[in-house]
């Protein structure tokens, strides 16, 4: 088995990305996975593209996009990506599109095609903090998700995606104002390599509580 990951470069004021940092560290071989990585632009389109090329490349069996949520407490799967960009603050190239369509030929919604709620499981089993989530946000984030599943499903490719969300790591909370929860790196790789065990594991997910009243 091949997995594609993906993590962005650092944005909105950052020098540095967790998602990114994270990544670079993980193990070249997981569960007997071939893990490939690829660092993309935190940037409108450029990003879809640039994982269209790689995909048809190197011919994954998954792929594992992986992004900052700053401000979550938890290292969050993503269950869906919305056919919609609508960003709060502008890309690294000064892109900031307010209610566009991501694809004007897409579904409306694409569901994560990877083993989510096993995801968390795995990932709470190494003693770390996860949920499941139910929006990857309106950036460049869900931008990717959504891209990267409209790929797959447009040219019926036989391969599993989803997406990731990490919170920060300590050195970004400084100065910022409470709470500002983090995680150190070595624990994000922790948890995204239990997270891709999880998804080597299992082609069907499990049946857990992953529901929120909220």
């Amino acid at each position: 088995m091949k997995i594609l990951i993906t993590a962005f470069d650092p944005f909105g004021g950052d020098k540095v990305n967790p998602a990114l940092e994270a990544v670079k560290l993980m193990k070249d071989t997981i569960a007997g996975a071939q893990i490939v990585k690829l660092e993309i632009p935190t940037v409108f389109n450029k990003s879809i593209d640039l994982v269209v090329k790689t995909i048809d490349e190197v011919h994954p069996d998954v792929v594992l996009n992986v992004g900052q949520a700053g401000g979550r407490f938890e290292v969050t799967p993503e269950r869906v990506a919305i056919n919609v960009d609508d960003a709060r603050i502008k890309d690294n190239e000064g892109n900031q599109p307010i209610d566009q369509p991501i694809a004007k030929d897409g579904a409306p919604a694409y569901f994560a095609t990877l083993p989510v709620k096993a995801m968390v499981q795995a990932i709470k089993e190494v003693e770390l903090p996860s949920s499941l989530s139910n929006s990857a946000g309106t950036f460049v984030c869900n931008h990717i998700m959504y891209g990267t599943l409209h790929h797959i499903a447009k040219n019926h490719l036989n391969i599993r995606a989803g997406f990731i969300h990490v919170p920060f790591i300590p050195e970004q909370v400084v100065g910022r104002p409470a709470p500002a929860p983090s995680l150190s790196t070595a624990d994000i790789v922790r948890a995204l390599e239990a997270a891709v065990q999880a998804i080597v594991e299992h082609t069907e997910d499990i049946v857990a509580v992953g529901g929120k009243t909220e």
